[in-house]
């Protein structure tokens, strides 16, 4: 007999400035909606709810494609149905191939009665970030899966720390512009300068013990990338000023989400990520670029479920 479940999988930001591919944290909103069967048909089905035109080839699909994986490990006459409501915009840099993915690993595993671990779940889900971006890469669907802040110590194998941070406000503003990973990805620089790296590597420890020893002034210093953010910033209209401005107003600093065009600001307290927002708001509209702002906080659960009643 056929089994549906309802998941919403949540935006999700990468990098979280200096940490490139390997820290990523994950937010109340936005997110998807998702709507997953279970059948006896071994095939997987994807069906848009709202017009978006999502490949039907579950192959080129990020949500099929993971499915596709599982199945091929269950090596059974099992089959998935997939509706898809996409609230994250693709190309938003806040993780919409990531939420379709972790989305559809989370919704399969609870329909197969839980017989996958997190990390499994997460090596299923990167198969969906290659069919985005050309490379496998985890630090948008581990935190969506795990929930929280992750560090990816290692992808092969595969090793992912969660990270416990103290509470923080997020404030993101997605330019109505589209950046594709695959394209951001193209024009990083192939070496980078040992003087550089070195200070990453400081950064991204800095940010991580600022994260575990919950001193916010230890994570504003940390906030820093030398080698990423100077190379795709010049994508993204208005990032220096947005970035400028947001910490005038109290932000502890942010950057690029993901590979952009988002940029996500880190706060103390809700009143100044809504000062942060307003500053957002001020920048876009000083340049005449449509844009969506949200204040949101560190979702701790990742993918939630919605069982019927």
């Amino acid at each position: 007999m056929n089994k549906t479940i309802k998941v919403f999988p949540p935006g999700t930001v990468a990098n979280l400035v200096c940490g490139f591919d390997v820290l990523g944290l994950c937010l109340h909103e936005p997110a998807d909606e998702m709507q997953v069967t279970l059948t006896n048909n071994r095939q997987v089905i994807i069906t848009s709810a709202d017009g978006y035109n999502l490949p039907s080839n579950p192959a080129l699909n990020t949500a099929g494609a993971p499915l596709l994986e599982i199945m091929q490990q269950l090596n059974n006459d099992t089959g998935f149905e997939v509706v898809i409501k996409k609230n994250i915009k693709p190309g938003s840099g806040v993780g919409s191939s990531a939420a379709s993915a972790a989305g559809a690993v989370v919704a399969a595993n609870y329909l197969l009665d839980n017989i996958f671990s997190k990390e499994e779940m997460v090596s299923f889900a990167m198969f969906g970030e290659k069919v985005a971006s050309g490379v496998k890469h985890a630090d948008n669907v581990a935190p969506c899966i795990y929930g929280g802040i992750t560090l990816i110590r290692s992808i092969f194998p595969l090793d992912i720390v969660s990270i416990p941070a103290p509470p923080l406000f997020v404030t993101v503003v997605h330019p109505q512009i589209e950046v594709k990973t695959s394209d951001a990805r193209q024009i990083l620089k192939k070496q980078v300068l040992l003087k550089d790296a070195i200070k990453q590597w400081g950064n991204i420890a800095g940010l991580v013990a600022g994260f575990m020893k919950n001193d916010y002034e230890l994570i504003g210093r940390s906030l820093e990338d030398v080698i990423i953010e100077p190379i795709r910033s010049i994508l993204i209209p208005g990032f220096d000023e947005v970035k400028k401005k947001s910490k005038d107003a109290g932000a502890l600093g942010g950057g690029i989400s993901g590979s952009g065009p988002s940029v996500f600001m880190l706060s103390k307290d809700e009143v100044t990520a809504n000062a942060v927002k307003l500053e957002m708001h001020a920048v876009y509209n000083g340049i005449g670029l449509d844009h969506h702002v949200y204040v949101t906080r560190i979702n701790n659960e990742g993918v939630r479920i919605e069982t019927a009643p």
